[in-house]
């Protein structure tokens, strides 16, 4: 559940985030609450679906209406970040998309001076969602992190320029340990940059600047206080205090930007947000859980806070970018978990058969979700697209085209082996056709022979982007590892296979396996991350299949194939049958 830490006319809201995974943040503005009136009384026992209320017009500095909560989501910077959740271009594009959809006020797109592909990645970005106006004038503000020096920031700027409403996020570190052991500068030195970068990004024409005092929990208030009134006169129309290391306690937190406010001159003339780490476990619950407690209990015990955001998209989204990351979500994480909806408690089933107000405070509809069982849908080698297309939908994807055709052909050879296809398994198929990356290389056939009476042999036949056939046999270990090694002959790519997870979809013999791989390439396919350092870059994906040994491939090669397709800071040339491809 999420909370909302409140001072005399000040909210605060905390960003959520975990330790490795992706992350969003929440802007607000001023808001009044009487310590001496008496709660609301209230006699809701559920959350209903209150009409959306109309989104106020973009300003960068201020928020017309103080109810008003702007969300900012850094999935594709911060998540993109994390080891293992590296994505291509194309990836990165849909879920931009795919926030749009749902609606966040300001998506940080990457942090440009990572990587060339990270550049290009935010810029098209930018040239594509940042352009996309809905009916209701609403398009997202596309924002580029940069550090403090003019290298990011120029890289921030060519990125994000082209979008309708572009910003950057510069920042600098102010506690005493980053400021004496990393950056090696003094608070003098320190409030200059920050000022003077702050003033460079101004002077490109970027109108919204954003501006974060790294590790702020750490840092000295007095001090927090000179900085932030610096880059505000400088040009600043957002001030983000993190806590960059989860360091300080809830109530700490909610009086540091009670402070803050109360002290730093110019603070009426931007925006205050904030980003909360989860190293000790104290930051607010996941970024969904906080929309959904706005929109649940906003009206009765928050003041009337609201937000933008679609809640019918939020299980699309989640799935999109546990898909594209490959880092999967827990079941019993709140909003989005497979487990966030089920009951196996008598006493709850009981309650849910006679009404489900009792034990769900939150309509699965409301964030995208359907339950199979009240739809009426079976699906089965006798069903059409239609009903697919359906169901589909009914779980939260909105899959049309190509996408639709491929997915249903797969559906229908699993159909031919199987009565009928749970939701689970038809969300396995999703994964294996519909979140892959560009293809380099496509699975034919593999054929293996393994057992106790002799050496384990595969045979795979992979098709390259010109079409071509190549086909080669290994020995090894295993069945999986025969196979592994065969692709690698063909694809002559060194890599090192460094997870490797199977599991069933459902119970039983005949039951969807789902394999997925970790990978990373000996050849340097490197970014920067935030902190000047260098480190390599690892690929994940998934397969599907009733064959374990088919699945098991078809992973590696999804792998393989976002690895190929990723472009790094030099540009590299992959191997593709017998022609060089520069990606």
């Amino acid at each position: 559940m999420a909370s909302l830490s409140t001072t005399p006319s000040f909210t605060s809201t905390p960003r959520s985030c975990t330790a490795s995974t992706s992350r969003c943040l929440l802007f607000f503005n001023k808001l009044s609450f009487s310590p001496k009136k008496s709660p609301r009384k209230f006699a809701a026992v559920f959350c209903s679906a209150a009409p959306r209320r109309t989104r106020p017009d973009y300003v960068p500095n201020r928020i017309s209406d103080p109810l008003y909560v702007r969300v900012f989501d850094t999935t594709l910077r911060d998540g993109e970040q994390s080891p293992g959740a590296s994505m291509t271009s194309k990836e990165k594009l849909d879920i931009a998309r795919q926030l749009a959809k749902l609606g966040v006020d300001i998506i940080e797109a990457g942090f440009p001076e990572a990587s060339k592909d990270d550049l290009e990645a935010v810029k098209m970005i930018a040239k594509e969602v940042g352009n996309e106006i809905d009916e209701n004038g609403y398009v997202p503000v596309i924002c580029g992190l940069s550090r403090c020096n003019k290298r990011d920031i120029d890289a921030a700027w060519e990125a994000v320029k082209y979008a309708k409403r572009p910003r950057i996020h510069t920042f600098i570190a102010t506690s005493e340990i980053h400021m004496k052991h990393k950056l090696k500068k003094t608070k003098e030195e320190v409030v200059e940059t920050a000022r003077s970068m702050v003033s460079y990004a101004r002077s490109l024409g970027c109108p919204d600047v954003e501006f974060s005092p790294e590790d702020a929990g750490r840092s000295d208030r007095e001090f927090l206080y000179q900085i932030l009134g610096e880059v505000i006169k400088a040009g600043a129309t957002t001030l983000n205090i993190p806590d960059t290391v989860g360091y300080t306690m809830p109530n700490e937190f909610g009086q540091l930007i009670a402070d803050i406010k109360a002290n730093t001159p110019g603070i009426e003339n931007v925006i205050i947000s904030t980003h909360c780490q989860n190293d000790l476990g104290l930051s607010t619950a996941n970024t969904l859980s906080v929309v959904m407690a706005l929109k649940c209990r906003g009206d009765q015990v928050l003041g009337g806070l609201y937000t933008g955001i679609n809640t019918e998209q939020i299980v699309m989204s989640s799935k999109m970018v546990e898909e594209y990351s490959g880092l999967h979500v827990q079941p019993h994480k709140a909003i989005v978990g497979a487990n966030a909806f089920a009951h196996e408690s008598g006493i709850h089933q009981d309650g849910m058969l006679k009404n489900k107000n009792t034990y769900e405070i939150i309509a699965p509809e409301d964030i995208g979700l359907y339950r199979s069982n009240e739809s009426g849908i079976v699906l089965g080698k006798l069903s059409g697209r239609h009903a697919l297309k359906s169901r589909l939908s009914e779980l939260g994807y909105d899959i049309e085209g190509k996408e639709l055709d491929d997915l249903f052909w797969r559906f229908k050879a699993v159909a031919e082996m199987k009565k009928n296809i749970t939701d689970d398994e038809l969300i396995a198929l999703v994964s294996d056709i519909v979140f892959q990356p560009q293809v380099v290389w496509k699975l034919g056939d593999v054929q293996v022979t393994c057992g106790t009476l002799g050496l384990p042999m595969a045979t795979v036949r992979l098709i390259d982007a010109n079409g071509e056939e190549h086909i080669a046999c290994a020995n090894g270990t295993g069945p999986v590892d025969s196979a592994y090694k065969a692709v690698d002959v063909i694809v002559k790519e060194p890599i090192t296979l460094l997870e490797y997870s199977l599991n069933a979809v459902t119970e039983g013999i005949d039951a969807i396996a789902t394999t997925r791989v970790l990978i990373r390439g000996e050849n340097s396919h490197t970014s920067t991350n935030t902190s000047g350092e260098t480190f390599y870059r690892t690929f994940s994906a998934t397969g599907a299949g009733m064959d374990i040994v088919v699945s098991s491939v078809r992973a590696y090669v999804n792998a393989l194939n976002k690895m190929l397709g990723f472009k790094n800071q030099t540009g590299v040339f992959v191997n593709s049958g017998n022609s060089r491809v520069s990606v």
